[in-house]
């Protein structure tokens, strides 16, 4: 059974470390890369650079990541549409404290088919039982884990005939 990390229910716009399950690598690929506000805990805004992801929630950028990505792709944001990445969740010193944090990957990921977060899969079975999509495509289109697999048959599976 999938666990609620508490961090989602903060700051559910983007991606974090409380995005992915123990030991989960997620396989994304960017979109576009700039410049916005983000609104953080307590309501302060701030200027941030973000990576919005291909069928996932938005990355927040910070200088380890950003300096990654650019390992693997180049210095040029706009160069890095397109380009696979492949995320992770460990742990960093911050303040003198041992936070969570989500890191990219220092190797070129394989193209593969990106993550489909719980809130995406619920819009998508939603869609299926209104008969706007169908299974075949988000299965061509996303990697499911096994208990997103679970719950899509479990919610879409076609009734048995007697």
């Amino acid at each position: 059974m999938s666990k609620t990390h508490w961090k989602r229910l903060i700051n559910p716009d983007y991606l974090g470390a409380y995005s992915l399950e123990v030991g989960q690598d997620m396989n994304v690929t960017i979109d576009h890369v700039r410049r916005d506000m983000v609104t953080g805990v307590g309501g302060k805004e701030e200027e941030c650079t973000i990576a919005y992801l291909k069928g996932q929630k938005p990355l927040i950028l910070n200088n380890t990541n950003s300096k990654s990505i650019a390992k693997l792709y180049g210095p040029y944001i706009e160069d890095w549409a397109g380009k696979p990445i492949t995320l992770f969740a460990t742990t960093t010193k911050l303040a003198g404290e041992t936070v969570e944090c989500l890191r990219v990957r220092p190797v070129v990921s394989k193209a593969v088919k990106p993550q489909l977060s719980d809130e995406r899969l619920d819009a998508a079975i939603g869609k299926i039982k209104e008969g706007s999509y169908t299974r075949e495509k988000l299965l061509q289109q996303f990697a499911l884990t096994k208990p997103q697999m679970e719950k899509l048959n479990a919610e879409t599976a076609a009734p048995v005939q007697a």
